[in-house]
């Protein structure tokens, strides 16, 4: 996790301004980004301190990850413990960047235009209602399809074999270009046009042309149905390719000397398309553009639960954030208040030795000992089933068994399959069980203790999501309670919590 590099590390730095400006943009395909010290692109290394400071002192923000570039270098990045910076993780809604993106390639080589009619790509679907067959793509992009509201479940349930002929059929309530409003099936009805005019899943699309050229990770996508990347939700990729990503667009579409996207796409994705004015968040009021979100300092793709990929063109700066909250908008206050003036300072090399040895032992904290509890190893072990009426649409167990020992572990179990986890009392100890033969593993941590005599709580992070399940189970009664901190979005069973290793439909229905 050792995650900023300074000059001793042997690294070619370039310390002119003018040099280093565009330095991401000059590093080839492939090439590691280059690294810098925070002093030596005129970043005071307390502020970064402060940031990291913040959001710790918040339980209710269970950061993940962070990274930071300027001037074309990476100064800082790290990843709380028992996370991993080279991991996959869920980025959530930060995913309808990566499909704008591929919109903009597809644009670009002639496939369709923004001002196409949907209904044209769909010949086969009778739809009749004048305001839908007049919606353009542009429309879809923008999240201006002239809906008042969220329609995924709607559309789902008119029709979930075809989600999209289900959204196509829910006549606008306004004409469309003229209503912003965050909806999911406008994005799943783009990438399912992409996908028509590509041939390809949005990744085969996204790999040759924009992976590759700017030596981002694997993205792999949630499906549905099999064979369809969904688009606006279940990408999985790393926090280096968000940075990357963030750095493209800073760069106006250029790489290693290479035009990878059109210039004046990057200039309309990144600037309001449409007025937000009416978002309850003041970074959710200034407007979205093509999968982007303005803000109040630069421009952002994110997604649920706090991943941001924030670029801001004054400070020549992007910052990529992972994490697990639903306060989002605290992280950006924390961001615009630590991290910006940050920007202006001047620090020194001892600042930025503090944020290294900083940076180096981040770390989560492990579920803490209830005041009273009993002390070492308990070896008790006992099986619990769920109580009765609690938490019934919160997750998909069905039972827990604790084996007792030296090294307890804890096994949940859901319909037909179990995860065996050990327990890490006063840490966290990562298992990679898979749910049975053939399954992929799903990385967990888990860490707890009991809380008295009768009861077993602890917690469990399936690390390749922003999702935390907490467990208490009680002897006296033999059941368990189980509820999310961070509720997945759609109806996943344990044994999918992790990044897709196979093409395979995932549920996609919303939860209530």
């Amino acid at each position: 996790m050792v995650v900023l590099v300074t000059p001793e590390n042997g690294n070619d730095i370039m310390s002119s301004p003018l040099r280093t400006r565009d330095a991401a943009e000059a590093a080839g395909p492939g090439a590691p980004l280059p690294r810098n010290t925070p002093a030596a692109e005129g970043v005071d290394a307390r502020g970064i301190k402060r940031f990291l400071d913040a959001v710790e002192a918040s339980p209710a923000l269970q950061p993940r990850s962070l990274a930071i570039l300027r001037h074309g270098r990476v100064i800082a990045s790290g990843c709380w413990a028992p996370y991993r910076a080279d991991g996959p993780y869920m980025i959530y809604s930060l995913s309808k960047s990566l499909t704008s993106t591929a919109l903009g390639l597809a644009v670009d080589e002639g496939l369709l235009r923004l001002d196409d009619r949907v209904v044209g790509f769909f010949p086969e679907l009778d739809v009749d209602d004048p305001r839908t067959r007049s919606m353009r793509v542009r429309d879809l992009a923008a999240m201006s399809t002239g809906h008042r509201a969220e329609m995924w479940r709607a559309a789902f349930e008119a029709d979930p074999v075809e989600p999209v002929r289900g959204f196509l059929r829910l006549p606008p309530d306004q004409d469309p270009g003229t209503l912003f409003a965050y909806n999911q099936p406008a994005t799943y009805t783009l990438a399912t046009i992409l996908q028509r005019v590509t041939g390809s899943t949005l990744t085969e699309y996204l790999r040759p042309r924009l992976l590759e050229p700017i030596g981002a990770g694997a993205v792999s996508w949630q499906q549905y149905p099999a064979g369809r990347d969904v688009g606006f939700l279940g990408a999985f990729t790393t926090s280096d390719t968000i940075l990357r990503l963030g750095a493209l667009y800073l760069q106006r579409g250029l790489w290693g000397g290479r035009r990878v996207l059109p210039e004046s796409w990057v200039a309309q994705a990144t600037s309001r398309q449409v007025s937000t004015e009416n978002e309850p968040h003041p970074d959710w009021r200034q407007g979205y553009g093509f999968g982007f979100w303005m803000s109040r300092h630069g421009f952002r793709g994110d997604g649920a639960y706090g991943q941001y990929s924030l670029v801001l063109p004054e400070q020549n700066a992007v910052v990529a954030y992972t994490g697990a909250t639903v306060e989002m908008q605290s992280v950006l206050n924390l961001a615009w208040r630590h991290l910006l003036p940050a920007f202006d300072g001047a620090g020194s090399q001892s600042d930025d030795d503090e944020l290294m040895r900083r940076l180096e032992t981040l770390s989560l904290p492990p579920v803490a000992a209830e005041p009273g509890a009993p002390t070492g190893p308990q070896r008790w072990s006992a099986t619990f089933a769920a109580a009765e009426g609690r938490c019934a649409a919160q997750h998909s167990l069905t039972g827990i068994e604790v084996v007792g020992g030296d090294e307890p572990e804890v096994v949940l179990r859901e319909a037909g399959t179990s995860l065996r986890l050990r327990l890490g009392q006063g840490r966290w100890i990562v298992s990679d069980p898979s749910a049975g033969s053939g399954e992929p593993a799903v990385p967990v941590a888990v860490s707890g203790g009991p809380a008295d005599a009768a009861t077993l709580r602890f917690e469990a992070l399936f690390l390749e999501t922003p999702h935390r399940l907490v467990v208490t189970c009680n002897r006296n009664t033999g059941t368990f309670d189980a509820t999310w901190s961070t509720p997945p979005l759609q109806p996943l069973e344990l044994r999918d919590l992790h990044a897709p290793r196979a093409s395979k439909a995932t549920p996609v229905e919303p939860r209530s």
